[in-house]
């Protein structure tokens, strides 16, 4: 079949789209210790690779992998976990699927790689187990508890003490304190429902809220004492990084809304901060004490 230069450029990037990702399928599999995993993992290369083959023979030619991205993927896959980095590029091909509608009077293939794309392989994301899912809500509870009673207690802290040192010391005592206080709370609360794993979901909690609490105190620890207004204003975008980048992951992994949980998030946190400014300024007047 005669293709033009156009259509035949398509195919080759389709191809190349398609050998990636199913050598990341396959790596991915390797890594599986969940047997159920593994053979999601490779149900899913196994259809990409169909679907390159598909490609190739209409093109012809035989195309190398992108290794620089292979490698970049199979990092997130590491650190991020195989259930976000696989969703997020299946949204990638989602979209991709959508450019093939144009060829269909010319590839009779097409509009079956493109209910596999669309249907079958979403169903086969959906089902795959991966263990750190599982604590979701213990990070959740960390996270969040940190982003609001730190936010509010460090604003709070800022504006009576006007010291980026005395902030930083005060947030660190008592982000370490209440990390304690969680990661127990937590346990002893999974451990009344019997949850037999209350303490590695008690240890994600307390890792969660911890990690929290180092990032937003960071600024006060880098800048100069005198600077504690723009220590605080630098907490605030990265509260605002937090949220977005955690309801993010949380969006892709478990398919839900972004911008409503984002918002959501980001008033409660941003709302207590707000007050709790207020009333930092308001007690240290009030109180006539000056740091």
């Amino acid at each position: 079949m005669e293709l033009s230069p156009k259509v035949y450029k398509k195919l080759l990037l389709f191809q190349k789209t398609e050998l990636n990702d199913s050598l990341l399928y396959e790596n991915a599999a390797g890594w599986q210790k969940d047997e159920g995993n593994k053979t999601i993992l490779l149900s899913l290369a196994k259809s990409e690779r169909g679907h390159y083959e598909v490609w190739k023979s209409y093109t012809g030619k035989e195309i190398r992998p992108n290794m620089v991205w292979m490698y970049v993927r199979f990092f997130l896959c590491r650190i991020l976990g195989v259930t976000f980095t696989l969703k997020l590029l299946e949204k990638k091909e989602y979209a991709g699927a959508q450019s093939y509608r144009p060829l269909i009077a010319e590839l009779p293939e097409i509009p079956a790689i493109i209910a596999d794309e669309e249907e079958h392989e979403d169903r086969l994301m959906a089902m795959i187990d991966e263990e750190r899912l599982h604590y979701a809500g213990a990070v959740v509870l960390g996270l969040n508890d940190a982003l609001v009673e730190l936010t509010g207690t460090i604003a709070g802290l800022t504006f009576a003490l006007a010291s980026t040192r005395l902030t930083a010391l005060s947030g660190i005592i008592t982000g370490i304190s209440a990390t304690l206080s969680m990661a127990a709370s937590n346990y002893l609360a999974e451990r009344t429902d019997g949850n037999q794993k209350a303490l590695k979901s008690s240890v994600y909690t307390g890792m969660a809220y911890l990690i929290t609490v180092a990032l937003m105190v960071l600024p006060y620890l880098l800048l100069p004492d005198a600077m504690y207004i723009a220590a605080f204003a630098v907490m605030l975008v990265i509260v605002a990084l937090i949220i977005f980048l955690f309801n993010f992951y949380l969006a892709v992994v478990q398919s839900l809304s972004f911008w409503r949980r984002f918002g959501e998030m980001a008033l409660i946190s941003l709302g207590v901060a707000a007050v709790s400014f207020a009333i930092g300024l308001l007690a240290k007047s009030l109180l006539g004490i000056d740091v």
